[in-house]
């Protein structure tokens, strides 16, 4: 990056950034990841889509019920708390604010938490197990364009 170019802004799941936004009220912070952002010449945009969705933090843990989050988007599943209340619509907020704010910022790359039924990248909670495939953010995000790259967070 030259003296006068600005950092590319990337979306960032804000939990790897030291957000305590995680359902259980915690953080994921990467360390060596905010050291790649600087060395790459990246700036973070931090998100969290279950907070920008409208459900606080802490929250119950969710996961997205049956096959995925494609079915999510396509309006064939939901996504239940442990306590079975459906909070499908909440992660669909989520998921459209983090596309509008790759927008917004003209972002093209999203790093973001494995294991999320929201920013789950490789794999994600679906059927109440940890199985492969994508959170419903990171579905979205693809779906239009957006390269989406899975962080498992706490590195040092």
């Amino acid at each position: 990056m030259s003296a006068s170019s600005e950092p590319t802004p990337v979306l960032v799941s804000a939990c790897l950034l030291g957000c305590e936004c995680r359902y259980d009220g915690r953080h994921n912070r990467d360390l060596a990841l905010e050291r790649e952002l600087a060395e790459r010449g990246q700036r973070a945009v931090p998100f969290c889509p279950e907070e920008h969705g409208g459900l606080g933090t802490p929250r119950p843990a969710a996961w997205i019920e049956g096959t995925g989050a494609a079915a999510v988007l396509d309006g064939r599943e939901r996504v239940p708390t442990n306590s079975g209340a459906d909070v499908t619509e909440a992660f669909l907020r989520g998921a459209r604010g983090a596309l509008e704010t790759c927008k917004l910022h003209g972002i093209h790359l999203a790093l973001l938490k494995e294991r999320s039924p929201s920013c789950g990248v490789r794999k994600t909670h679906a059927g109440g197990a940890l199985v492969e495939g994508p959170g419903v953010t990171t579905e979205l995000l693809r779906r239009n364009g957006i390269e989406v790259v899975g962080v498992d967070g706490r590195r040092d």
